[in-house]
């Protein structure tokens, strides 16, 4: 964890969430709850049908943003997993498209 300009702690996850979670529109959800809770990051499907977020924030926020995670429509989510990574700056929240 690292602090942010103003001296605010900020911290940055990988989440992999499994389940119904493409061709749902769960992307534009996480993103839509992303810019909501000023959290940052980017969010990208996986070739195995996973989902893939990297998100910078508080870790209260980031906490919040995990848990609205299983409230997106239509998707249904069956796991998160989260682990640390290192701390990066994300210039706002985007949703990647795969090559």
């Amino acid at each position: 964890m690292e602090r942010d300009a103003t001296g605010v702690l900020q911290r940055t996850v990988g989440i992999i969430v499994t389940g119904r979670v493409q061709h749902v529109g769960f992307r534009a959800c996480v993103k839509k709850t992303a810019q909501n809770l000023a959290v940052t990051g980017v969010v990208m499907n996986l070739p195995d049908g996973t989902v893939s977020i990297r998100a910078t924030a508080e870790p209260v926020i980031l906490e919040k943003f995990v848990s609205l995670l299983y409230s997106c429509p239509r998707a249904l989510v069956r796991d998160v997993r989260i682990a640390d990574e290192t701390d990066c700056v994300f210039d706002g929240f985007s949703i990647v498209f795969a090559e």
